[in-house]
């Protein structure tokens, strides 16, 4: 590709699992309880450049299941992506990095996350949708919110 080429860039490097974790440490005992367990799902997205136009943008999803004050699993999954983005606004890069690139790296998420649950012995934990526009708009605002305030 030239320099003078100045045309939008936005195109996948590579998807892959960066990081992924599972413990039980009530087992085998906690797997005789017959009370239903509470599921506990939290949501992290993180983005750093590794090159000129080059970004690395990931979804963390923690789970956390317990019975009682005890932790039956938990399972932390990190799937990431690599995503070259060339001559976008900076207005939008943002919303390419925060909204765009999560979406795309998400079902992958939830595809681990089921196949954990299920390869440890457990029904599998569906990961809801997420619409990350709207995450997305809610952050912006708290920032020009927490703004205002200083």
């Amino acid at each position: 590709m030239s320099e003078e080429n100045n045309s939008p860039v936005f195109q996948i490097q590579r998807m892959y699992l960066k990081d992924l974790s599972l413990e039980q440490p009530n087992s085998p005992q906690i797997l005789l309880e017959q009370a239903q367990p509470q599921v506990d799902i939290n949501l992290a997205l993180a983005a750093e450049p590794v090159a000129e136009g080059v970004y690395e943008v990931s979804v963390t999803a923690t789970v956390t299941t317990k019975v009682g004050d005890k932790t039956l699993f938990l399972i932390e999954a990190k799937q990431a992506g690599i995503f070259e983005i060339r001559n976008i606004p900076a207005e939008q890069l943002e919303g390419i990095i925060g909204i765009v690139c999560p979406q795309m790296i998400y079902p992958y998420l939830r595809a681990v996350v089921s196949d954990v649950c299920t390869r440890a012995g457990f029904p599998p934990v569906l990961l809801s949708e997420v619409n990350f526009q709207a995450m997305f708009e809610a952050q912006q605002a708290q920032r020009a919110e927490q703004g205002a305030i200083n």
